[in-house]
């Protein structure tokens, strides 16, 4: 299987980890659009193994054209990755990305002081272990 990546995921983040602020709106920007929105969702659902554009189009309702031009813009916002399973290929969102623009939305929440929202590296997970661990320290 063959991985490929629009954006390189080392140049989003500060040495310190922390994602710039184009690199958030670029991120948000493409969530930004419903038939965006539902397909990442849908890949988040898919968990690791991903989805394949058919079944994605199929779940969806959407023309294969439309969704493949958005899947590019995700692609390129680095939202998601892409393999390549012989003929097929298989989408996936970016958890590790996902999980570190959650992170930073809800840095510094409610300015210090105790509230009812949990950092997002403690989100509870069904994932199959360290699915959707970010790899970097």
């Amino acid at each position: 299987m063959q991985a490929f990546f629009l954006v390189d995921p080392a140049c989003h983040f500060h040495d310190n980890g922390i994602m710039e602020d184009e690199d958030i709106v670029r991120l948000l920007a493409a969530l930004a659009q419903p038939h965006r929105l539902r397909a990442f969702r849908a890949l988040v659902v898919a968990g690791p193994e991903g989805l394949t554009p058919g079944v994605l189009a199929e779940q969806l309702g959407l023309p294969a054209a439309t969704l493949s031009f958005h899947l590019k813009e995700m692609l390129h916002a680095g939202l998601i990755g892409c393999t390549r399973d012989g003929r097929r290929l298989i989408y996936r969102a970016d958890f590790a990305r996902m999980n570190a623009l959650l992170a930073f939305l809800s840095a510094n929440c409610c300015a210090g002081q105790p509230c009812e929202l949990t950092p997002a590296g403690d989100l509870p997970c069904d994932c199959p272990a360290g699915a959707c661990a970010d790899p970097a320290p």
